[in-house]
């Protein structure tokens, strides 16, 4: 396998976890909760992992479509 791509999944592992610890440091220090951001923002993320989860899906699935009901 080569280095350059071990490196640059370590890197992105590394930046992806430094993200979630720098993420709640800023939970624990901040003062107050603001509901409404925090709406905007779990509704935001839903979202995203919604999306994501259907792009993932949908190639497989128009493949086993087209298998099974052939081209149209």
């Amino acid at each position: 396998m080569d280095n350059q791509v071990v490196l640059t999944a370590f890197l992105l592992t590394l930046f992806a976890g430094l993200s979630t610890g720098i993420g709640s440091l800023i939970a624990l220090i901040a003062k107050r909760t603001n509901t409404n951001f925090l709406s905007f923002a779990l509704g935001l993320s839903a979202g995203v992992m919604i999306y994501v989860s259907f792009m993932e899906m949908l190639p497989k699935a128009l493949e086993m479509l087209s298998e099974s009901f052939g081209e149209k």
